[in-house]
């Protein structure tokens, strides 16, 4: 099993800046992949980036590639989405979640287990 749990959501003005942490716990292991995910409310659940846990990959969401980045912190069991440039469009309810294998997955079937989500909305 592995619990995650998502911080750092808030309320902001476009052109702004927010960072989103995954704190992981339980069985963690170095061959997971991380991945965040968004939802908009009557939206189904979209990829936004991925990371293996080696950090030896990443994978973007066209639509934030550029603006977003994601990186995590394997002493900390801790992954981060540094959200730059933020639009209206941007707003959800974001997740993050570990996929128990190796290659980076952009489908949200792929992944086991997923944290409660932190809400993001940006206002115009």
């Amino acid at each position: 099993q592995v619990q995650l749990v998502e911080s750092g959501g808030g309320l902001v003005q476009a052109g702004a800046s927010l960072t989103l942490s995954c704190a992981a716990s339980g069985r963690t292991s170095s061959s997971y992949v991380l991945g965040w995910f968004r939802q908009a409310p009557g939206q189904e659940r979209e990829f936004v980036a991925s990371i293996a846990w080696t950090g030896r990959g990443t994978l973007y969401a066209d639509s934030v590639k550029g603006r977003f980045t994601i990186s995590r912190d394997s002493a900390k069991n801790t992954a981060y989405l540094q959200m730059n440039s933020l639009k209206p469009e941007d707003t959800a309810v974001y997740y993050c979640a570990v996929r128990t294998a190796r290659v980076i997955s952009r489908m949200p079937i792929d992944y086991d287990y997923w944290g409660q989500g932190t809400q993001v909305t940006v206002s115009s």
